[in-house]
């Protein structure tokens, strides 16, 4: 089976790749750096050539609310659009958990629309929500960080390790269209402040992390529940105490 990874040279990309690989599967990392451009749709009819399945895991250089809609919009029109032209049977993308309950981010309008834009396709699709990675929990405090301070709800999070992800993402393409969503997040959840306040620890960061029920969440401000999956979730096997323990 012929796949193609759009984002395929990426943190998840990389892997889905890499793990279709192992079970006999033809998958194409398709990005910028290897000559297809979503936006512009170069290289598209190329590579979507013979391919069953295409699996979308890429995303937006800028996180801007403005340019990550127009990233997503257009990127998702161009893919969809040569999809239908190659007969594509399969559609799979990655998003993330909550993205429905999350619309003051623009991030997450940005990630809506896509999906939308997905459903109204007519292309089979599956489209899987993950919790965030625990790669980005540097990020999350960051994008919280002022000075010194790191802001951040007192809300559940239920972080998923990259391969996990990955894996899940892998054995939905080479399966039946859902026509509809699954959520996979990790085996342990945390509160995200005494989380972040434990990966700082962990990096001798000095910062300090307050607990502020109103902190903004890349624009949106957080429900207890606003991070976790439903009932039902595939939960992934890396915990996070022991990847934490691993980064040195």
């Amino acid at each position: 089976m012929k796949v193609v990874v759009i984002g395929g040279t990426g943190l998840i990309g990389s892997k889905v790749v890499a793990k279709l690989g192992e079970h006999g599967h033809e998958a194409v990392a398709a990005a910028p750096n290897t000559g297809v451009n979503t936006l512009t749709g170069e290289g598209l009819p190329e590579v979507l050539k013979g391919a069953s399945v295409v699996i979308d895991v890429s995303n937006s250089p800028s996180f801007e609310d403005k340019a990550v809609m127009e990233f997503f919009r257009t990127a998702t029109t161009n893919l969809l659009n040569a999809e239908a032209d190659a007969g594509v049977t399969h559609h799979v993308a990655l998003s993330v958990v909550g993205t429905e309950r999350l619309q003051e981010s623009g991030y997450m309008r940005a990630k809506q629309a896509q999906e939308e834009l997905i459903k109204a396709s007519g292309i089979p699709y599956s489209i899987v929500h993950a919790t965030q990675f625990f790669e980005f929990m540097k990020s999350i405090a960051d994008g919280a960080t002022d000075g010194d301070t790191v802001r951040l709800a007192p809300v559940d999070i239920q972080p998923i390790h990259s391969d996990d992800v990955a894996a899940a993402v892998s054995r939905t393409a080479v399966g039946e269209p859902l026509n509809g969503l699954l959520e996979v997040a990790g085996p342990d959840a945390f509160q995200l402040d005494e989380l972040i306040r434990g990966v700082l620890a962990a990096k001798d960061d000095p910062r300090t992390v307050v607990a502020d029920a109103h902190a903004r969440y890349f624009g949106a401000e957080l429900q207890l529940n606003s991070l976790l999956p439903g009932p039902g979730a595939l939960l992934g096997e890396t915990r996070f105490t022991d990847w934490l323990a691993r980064q040195g």
